[in-house]
């Protein structure tokens, strides 16, 4: 008799065991909680920091591959031609 009731007590310390473990140990669930905050501020730093990366990269790909720009800039906002060009201006 005094067997049977060893097994149900044993079976008791155990869960007991594995409910400290999980609120108290080593990945506790307030842990847990902690790191997927902490996750979730990084990845919103990530993709802030990805955005301005594809900014950054499209610029420089717009200078390396072409000069439309730095010449529509330069045309634009300085009034420069080419030398085989005659600069005409239509005053309205």
């Amino acid at each position: 008799m005094n067997a049977q009731r060893a097994v149900p007590a044993l079976l008791l310390v155990l869960l007991a065991i594995i409910q400290a473990q999980l609120w108290l140990g080593r990945g506790n669930l307030g842990e847990v909680a902690e790191l997927n905050r902490k996750l979730q501020a990084q990845q919103a730093a990530n993709q802030q920091a990805q955005a301005a990366n594809e900014r950054l990269a499209s610029e420089v790909r717009d200078l390396q591959e072409g000069l439309d720009t730095v010449e529509e800039k330069a045309r634009l906002e300085l009034g420069m031609v080419r030398p085989d060009e005659v600069f005409v201006q239509i005053a309205r």
